[in-house]
């Protein structure tokens, strides 16, 4: 298994893009599989090395963390740049993704293991949004899997509650229950969704997929409730949706993830993710 941790693309909102590539070198064009992170999520968290690990039987697997997550290339894990992450937006999301995706296609070094022609996109969360709404104005991409995926960014606390005072202030804070730290919200980022509120309204991208859409989520996620889920596979009558019981918005991950197996259910998304993607 070859593992390739840290790597950098220039975005193109002045901050580095941090990756990982995860395959098995055979020289063989594989699919690829490009994995997006959640709010306060990051490419390092958790179980996902375990979890690229088990995708790169099958696929060129490639993570990373958006630009403005508040990460560095010299941290990152966890969040030194507030400032980064106050700035963040939901189309420099999309940026940096189509980043990512425009290095899987022109990349050189690994040509021999890449087939350009099959890439799918996996995201939890607010990744899962934001996978959909690539998906559907991306040509490039065949397949389209959420995880514990939100179906409405208009309906988040981030784009919600007292607009005026946020205005005012130009900034509202969020505490990260793990870290403590208060995470900051500059007003740029209501400003930038109002701006771009048709393109950002997943239910109209997953209305207009044209590709297969496979929908993952927990009957016991509480922070994702699973009517978001049901909503995705209502606009989308090619979707499939599954339902894994008891499992929460993590599947079962925590961070640190100190064992060196993937949590059951976790494992059983991959299952399920194989079986969707022909592996």
């Amino acid at each position: 298994m070859k593992k390739i941790k840290n790597r950098v693309i220039q975005g193109k909102h002045n901050k580095p893009i941090v990756f990982d590539v995860f395959f098995k070198e055979t020289n063989q064009a594989k699919p690829i599989l490009i994995f997006c992170h959640g709010y306060k999520g990051f490419k390092d968290w958790g179980a996902w090395d375990f979890m690229a690990e088990a995708f790169a039987e099958e696929t060129f697997f490639v993570k990373f963390n958006f630009s403005h997550n508040g990460g560095t290339v010299d941290q990152p894990i966890d969040f030194p740049d507030l400032e980064a992450f106050g700035n963040n937006n939901y189309t420099k999301e999309l940026d940096d993704l189509e980043s990512v995706i425009d290095w899987c296609v022109s990349n050189e070094e690994f040509k021999g293991e890449l087939n350009r022609e099959s890439i799918s996109l996996l995201g939890h969360s607010r990744g899962g949004g934001i996978v959909c709404i690539k998906a559907e104005e991306d040509s490039r991409i065949k397949n389209v899997i959420t995880l514990g995926g939100v179906s409405n960014f208009g309906a988040r606390s981030s784009t919600i509650g007292d607009l005026q005072q946020w205005k005012k202030d130009g900034v509202k804070y969020v505490v990260n229950g793990r870290t403590k730290q208060q995470m900051p919200h500059f007003y740029q980022f209501y400003e930038d969704f109002k701006a771009n509120e048709d393109r950002l309204t997943i239910q109209r991208a997953v209305e207009n997929l044209k590709i297969p859409l496979c929908i993952i989520h927990g009957d016991g996620d509480t922070s994702i409730f699973i009517k978001e889920a049901e909503d995705l596979r209502s606009w989308n009558a090619n979707s499939e949706l599954h339902i894994i019981e008891n499992a929460n918005h993590v599947f079962g991950a925590k961070h640190p993830w100190e064992k060196d197996e993937l949590p059951s259910d976790l494992d059983d998304v991959v299952s399920i993710c194989k079986s969707f993607l022909g592996n």
